[in-house]
């Protein structure tokens, strides 16, 4: 199951991260141990970013598809 997160907090990150958006979070459990996470952000790459920038949703695969065909 893809994993999501919202942004929360943007301070220095704006160009990159818009508040109340969701992201598709990868997997990386080196970054995760570092209390990161590895997201796709608005240049449609793969980032680091601090954990604190983001709360965790849980949603079903079939929005988690639908939102993947929307990017």
């Amino acid at each position: 199951m893809n994993r999501w997160a919202v942004c929360l907090f943007n301070a220095e990150t704006r160009a990159s991260l818009e508040i109340r958006k969701l992201y598709e979070v990868l997997s990386d459990a080196e970054a995760e141990g570092m209390d990161f996470l590895r997201v796709i952000d608005e240049s449609g790459e793969d980032y680091l970013y601090p954990r604190s920038l983001f709360g965790e949703v849980e949603i079903t695969e079939e929005i988690s598809d639908a939102l993947r065909r929307a990017s």
